[in-house]
This record gives C-alpha cells, structure tokens and sequence, in this order.
C-alpha cells in the first residue's frame, strides 16, 4: 500500500540504476523502460500473466544491454508494433533499433550527440529525434535508411521533452532553456503535397517563456 491509500498492483526489479525512460507500446502487451545503468528492458505483459500464475514476481521478458549510456528516449514504431526506437546519453549518442519479440538490434546510428526525447510520425516513415550539447537540435530522419532530412535549430539548451498533437502534425519542444517551441514538422498530412510539408520544417510558429 502506497502513502496515498492506492494499491500498489506489483513491483518489478531488473534495473541497477535509476529508470530515467518508460513507455508503454500501442498495443499495451510490453513496456519499455531505460535506466541509468545504460539498460534497456522490455516488459511483456503475456510473460507476466504466465509468471504470476506461477507464483513468481518477476516479467522481464528482454535485457539489452548495448547502449554505453543512460537511456531516457524511447519510441515505439506506429507502423511495426515490434519495433522500438531507443537513444543514449552523452557517452553513448547513438539511436538504436529493436525487434522486441526477438531481442535483436536491427540498427544503430551514431548521432553526434546525447539523444533526449525520440518521435515517430504517424504518418510517414521518420522519425525526430531531440538532442544536447553541442547544437540542442531536433533532427528529422528517413527510416529505415537514417538518412537526414532536416536540422531544427533554435533551442540553445538540451531538449528534454517532444509532444505530437493529435492530429500528428505540429510537435511541441521543451528544453534546459526554459522555453517550449512548435514546429509544424510532419506537415499536414490530409491533403498538403510532401514539398509543401517539408517547407515548413525550419518554421517555429510560437515560443513561450517558462514561468517559474
């Protein structure tokens, strides 16, 4: 029982560290969670049935340890429910691809810098991918051939967070320089043509001031 009065449902161990990343999948049947021990587990919901009803209280279904530093970005792909996109700290600065049924690391791409937040479109093949020292940058890939697409640059800090609206059109960003900002980077997908899209990448619309 936590302080609240809430259940605590059950406690799972596997980490070393602090956990820094976590996120569910779209289908709700595994969590990923990344840690300051540079781990990356995936939690799989049909493994923890099958434990609890052996009395056990342990569902860690996949270690990965290949990162060299802390892991706190994690997406998981919106067209491939396997498919997990996960990126390292400043030791590290690579985003790494997994098949979460297998364990297996598809791909690995050194970015040039620690990777904080991790977004897929949801509605073309690329990801955005949000970074610190040295540029503070949001960068725009191809998948699956990484090719970059685009730099997004006004942040002049770290950028901890990303957000997509619902429409999955405009993401918000959040950075260590007390400011959000917004980009129309995935364009508008009903009926605007992909050159039109692409043109409003470097495009901020709004930026707010943190107040404390």
């Amino acid at each position: 029982m936590c302080e609240s009065g809430i259940p605590v449902v059950h406690t799972y161990h596997g980490h070393e560290q602090e956990v820094c990343g976590l996120k569910w999948s779209g289908s709700g049947q595994q969590l990923a969670s990344g840690g300051n021990d540079n781990l990356l587990h995936i939690w799989d919901v049909a493994v923890a049935s099958s434990v609890r009803s052996a009395g056990r209280t342990q569902w860690l279904h996949r270690r990965m340890p290949d990162h060299l530093a802390a892991v706190k970005a994690l997406a998981w792909c919106p067209f491939q429910s396997n498919l997990l996109a996960s990126g390292g700290g400043g030791d590290d600065r690579c985003i790494k691809f997994w098949n979460t049924h297998t364990g297996a690391c598809l791909n690995s791409i050194d970015t040039g810098s620690q990777v904080c937040a991790l977004l897929w479109n949801k509605n073309e093949r690329e990801l955005l991918s949000s970074h610190g020292f040295t540029k503070n940058q949001l960068t725009l890939w191809k998948y699956p051939s990484m090719v970059k697409m685009a730099e997004l640059n006004g942040h002049t800090a770290r950028v901890l967070f990303m957000a997509q609206s619902p429409d999955g059109c405009t993401v918000a960003s959040a950075a260590a320089d007390e400011t959000l900002r917004f980009w129309n980077v995935f364009g508008a997908p009903e009926a605007t043509p992909k050159a039109a899209a692409k043109a409003s990448y470097t495009g901020i619309f709004n930026s707010f001031n943190h107040i404390r």
